[in-house]
């Protein structure tokens, strides 16, 4: 960090990020993205939604566990019952923060909470107050701000800070905002409320009209120190502020900013891709900082200025965001201790050496088919075996497929189901369509299929498939995931593992539910 003023990124991948429909996480997948994203140096984890559901519980009460180094927080509205179930979870953080919210908007406070400007207010306060019970770190949000009266929320503002909230963020919950109008109205709030100077102005954007970090940016131009922000730009609807491209545009542009990030840029990419796998939402290739393509150059006049001078086309080092690392390939011939070795410098760890005896038997068997494992192919191969190892209603034992010019393509399908093993066969459109045909015969889910998408996690013609596999069924979308060097039984294990959340007894609802 520079003498200049701290912007604090706050990270709520966990929680906004898994608002995505079919990306819910894990309680260890939360852990392990919290871990990275406390590798990264981001000042504030925001866990999950405790109330939302057990699951969401003992997710967020890992992640306070497990995090020393950031700050983590839970989200809670304005309720006495949300604020002691978030004090509850936090209870053993190192550093925890009590985020609350409350709508202020016409159309919000009339039409969803029926509630009139003055009860708001006064919840507001409230549910400040009771916060201040479990810590000293509150975080108020007026919910759809970008859409509220400035004079309301003036006075809301006001009443929050003096009631002991540290943190005033500035929601644009819809998207609806442009940059100009975004920034003017952070300035107007700052300057208006009497006590401003008394709590840190921070914004949470959403990319409806694709400007969640352009407003951000803005903000922070007049007066915001915190952005509320996600890993790839994950988030419900069209998603949040992009972390990387905000804490890259303010690294990148110190000439323009008043303020820096205390970001170790190093882990972007890393994480970028750990939570790609985790939740199944593939990087589009050209996505800014972390897509495949982020410092490819195809022209010939690009190419030609790159290798006289890197400036002439690259405002930013691929190095500095994390490609290009210098990383230990592994093979077939590499023992336990580099295998262990590896696993923990990416903060893999097993709770038992059978966990671990496991996990390199699997790896062994990847690298029969697969001359050089990646880091990429670790992470796969971790995520795999604990989608495996979570879901056990439904298990895949065998697969056939058969598909040849001219003929319908055919697969044989063994499952474990119900208590016992079954084989049927089935065919379809093509080998992946005959499998899923074969599994439903046999589970008979009634689920329908939304999203089927296939990513190479590496390149080459060896490289693991990645499967995502989106299933809805009664108003529930579940996301299932699946690796393997052979798409079609990756595609299998995907299907089979969105299969096990959709039938699973009493498996949490999404948090929208």
């Amino acid at each position: 960090m520079t003498s200049k003023e701290k912007l604090i990124i706050f990270d709520t991948t966990l929680r906004d990020g898994e608002q995505s429909p079919g990306a819910s996480m894990t309680r260890d997948e939360k852990v392990r993205i919290a871990k990275a994203l406390e590798r990264m140096r981001v000042d504030v984890i925001e866990a999950g939604f405790p109330i939302a559901s057990p699951g969401d519980f003992e997710a967020v009460q890992a992640v306070a566990r497990a995090v020393r180094e950031s700050t983590v927080c839970g989200l809670a509205r304005a309720l006495e019952k949300d604020i002691d179930r978030a004090g509850e979870a936090l209870r053993d953080a190192a550093s925890a923060r009590i985020h609350t919210f409350i709508a202020t908007s016409p159309i919000h406070m009339e039409m969803k909470l029926r509630m009139s400007p003055g009860q708001v207010l006064e919840q507001a306060v409230q549910a400040v107050r009771h916060a201040r019970r479990y810590t000293d770190n509150v975080e108020f949000s007026p919910e759809d701000a970008g859409r509220s009266d400035t004079d309301f929320l003036c006075r809301v503002i006001e009443a929050v800070i003096e009631a002991g909230a540290g943190t005033i963020n500035i929601p644009d919950t819809v998207g609806y905002n442009v940059p100009q109008q975004f920034g003017e109205l952070i300035r107007n709030l700052i300057e208006r409320v009497p006590n401003a100077d008394r709590a840190v102005f921070s914004v949470h954007c959403h990319n409806d009209l694709g400007l969640a970090v352009a407003n951000s940016l803005a903000a922070v131009m007049n007066g915001a120190r915190q952005v509320e922000c996600t890993i790839n730009g994950l988030g419900e609807r069209a998603g949040n502020a992009a972390l990387e491209e905000a804490v890259m545009a303010v690294r990148t542009r110190q000439d323009v900013f008043p303020c820096d990030t205390a970001i170790d840029t190093t882990q972007i990419v890393p994480t970028s891709r750990l939570v790609a796998g985790i939740t199944g939402f593939a990087v589009q290739p050209n996505k800014a900082i972390v897509g495949a393509n982020a410092f490819a150059h195809e022209s010939g006049i690009h190419q030609d200025g790159v290798l006289k001078n890197r400036e002439t086309y690259e405002i930013m080092r691929a190095e500095d965001v994390g490609w290009n690392t210098n990383r230990m390939v592994l093979g077939k011939h590499s023992g336990r201790n580099a295998f262990r070795t590896r696993l923990k410098e990416l903060d893999i760890e097993f709770e038992s050496e059978k966990e671990l005896n496991e996990a390199f038997a699997r790896f062994k068997e990847l690298a029969d088919k697969k001359h050089e494992i990646y880091d990429e192919d670790l992470q796969a191969l971790v995520t795999d075996a604990s989608l495996a190892a979570e879901n056990e209603l439904i298990k895949l034992v065998a697969l056939k497929v058969c598909s040849e010019t001219g003929e319908k393509p055919q697969a044989e399908v063994t499952l474990w189901f119900d208590g016992g093993e079954t084989k049927v066969t089935a065919v379809g459109s093509g080998p992946v369509d005959a499998t899923f045909r074969a599994i439903d015969s046999i589970v008979k889910s009634e689920s329908e299929l939304q999203l089927y998408s296939v990513n190479a996690i590496t390149s080459g013609t060896d490289s693991q498939g990645e499967v995502t596999v989106r299933l809805e069924k009664a108003g529930r979308i579940v996301n299932g995931q699946g690796a393997d060097t052979d798409i079609v039984i990756a595609s299998a294990k995907a299907y089979i593992n969105a299969l096990n959340k959709i039938i699973e007894p009493g498996n949490r609802a999404h948090p929208q539910v």
